[in-house]
């Protein structure tokens, strides 16, 4: 039996790469990930641990433990009774009971960990991140990379420095469908494309008035906040709204507008803009809601295109026959994806010329699984990484520019002002004001260092 790190990687890449091709959902007909595990040893699945299980990590969790090659041996949750929860949902699954670990940290300087997955709040990503690649871990992020700029360049120093693979939560980037709609896009199906916009829609309510009120006895309150400047618990932040304060939160625009833009940067073939503008503001509630419910995003590039990001928190009703989605405008036509793993193309004369579905809900809505069948496709693509060297669908340094186009729409929504972007590196030019929005503070003690 290998011993070392690095011994115990080169034996997964050798043993797994010749193990069965899994399906769509990561387990095959008639078996289940505990009769997988009879088949491959304990010591050929890859180890994960994972950071944050309330909402989106408890689905995303049970899917890595769905996944026959892989073992969850650490929850790590700040919450014991969300660690619980997790616990008795991942045991039933796997063959082996993971470790309630609260402190991440801990989880880190077990050699045994090969992963980690981070769903914790937003504030949390990067720095987590950062000390899972110092710790010698691959990482599985989920988006959006970084709270601010500063800190996801210091995140992709971290990666080439310590060689760690990071796989973005940018699930679609794997799902079958939406590829193949960029493939069309990338062919020339409907001509040079310009323009993709984007949105996302929902019927959010209000968050009310906060009281400081005693922080639960099953919550750590200080390790929530971690590299966040501390501040007094309120009765109406943990576990969800934290989205919407800035503190901790990068609101709706990074909540569920990264994953649009992503793919409308990914269609247009663009990297960094050379002008942002932002619209919008808290317009439905009076409460305590920092970022706005309503955000118009628009984003020039250099090679005569755009990409502009429609978000109402507040108001559901669908654009374009959906909740979500990306729409490529052409010289020749149109490509629509909407929230799920299907798409459809127009001509100039609105004429449908092609339209590919499939025949599975995705519920784009859901606020912690989607679609887990879809999503299985992403996490293999990362094993395949660790594997095989396979290239990642949503490597970290493509994830952190999409993460940083509405980034600047937020700094400009914040500042007030038209940004000015060098469109080789994606940083402000001229805006003292705008700069104060690059990085953040930290608690003293928690800077993100590489």
């Amino acid at each position: 039996m290998t011993t070392s790190k690095d011994s115990r990687r080169d034996f997964l890449k050798k043993s797994i790469a010749g193990t069965a091709v899994f399906s769509i959902g990561g387990v095959l007909p008639a078996f289940s990930p505990k009769s997988y595990g009879k088949i491959l040893g304990a010591n050929e699945r890859i180890k994960v641990s994972v950071m944050g299980v309330n909402s989106r990590g408890n689905a995303l969790v049970q899917n890595f433990a769905n996944q026959p090659n892989a073992e969850v041996i650490h929850i790590c949750d700040v919450d014991q009774l969300a660690a619980e929860k997790c616990i008795s949902a991942v045991s039933k699954i796997q063959n082996s009971n993971p470790k309630a670990t609260p402190d991440f940290r801990k989880s880190l300087e077990d050699k045994d960990v090969d992963v980690l997955v981070i769903a914790a709040p937003d504030h949390w990503h990067a720095p987590a991140a950062i000390l899972a690649c110092k710790a010698g871990k691959d990482v599985y992020l989920e988006k959006p990379s970084s709270h601010n700029p500063n800190e996801g360049e210091i995140l992709l120093q971290a990666a080439a420095r310590y060689k760690r693979l990071i796989q973005m939560g940018n699930q679609r980037r794997s799902w079958p469908n939406v590829a193949a709609a960029i493939k069309e896009v990338h062919d020339g199906t409907i001509g040079r494309p310009y323009y993709a916009k984007t949105w996302y829609t929902n019927n959010r309510g209000p968050i009310g008035i906060g009281k400081k009120v005693a922080v639960p006895v099953h919550l750590d309150y200080d390790l929530w906040q971690g590299p966040a400047p501390r501040e007094d618990y309120r009765d109406n932040i943990i576990h969800y709204n934290w989205h919407w304060f800035w503190n901790w939160g990068t609101g709706e625009a990074l909540n569920n507008g990264t994953h649009m833009v992503d793919l409308a940067r990914w269609g247009l073939g663009v990297e960094f803009p050379t002008k942002v503008t932002s619209a919008g503001g808290r317009y439905r509630y009076q409460d305590d809601w920092e970022t706005p419910d309503t955000q118009m995003i628009n984003l020039e590039f250099e090679n005569k295109s755009m990409i502009s990001w429609e978000g109402r928190s507040c108001n559901g009703i669908n654009n374009e026959g959906s909740s979500v989605g990306v729409i490529f405008y052409g010289e020749e036509g149109s490509v629509n994806i909407g929230g799920g793993n299907a798409y459809s193309i127009y001509d100039l004369k609105n004429k449908l010329v092609k339209e590919v579905k499939y025949d599975r809900p995705v519920d784009a809505r859901n606020l912690s699984d989607p679609t887990q069948e879809l999503d299985a496709i992403h996490i293999q693509n990362m094993f395949d990484g660790i594997k095989k060297g396979t290239p990642l669908a949503a490597e970290i340094i493509g994830g952190q520019t999409s993460t940083l186009l509405v980034q600047l729409g937020n700094i400009a929504q914040r500042c007030g002002e038209t940004l000015n972007v060098d469109p080789k590196n994606g940083h402000i030019i001229g805006s003292k004001e705008a700069m104060k929005y690059w990085k953040r503070d930290y608690q003293p003690g928690w800077e993100p260092k590489v």
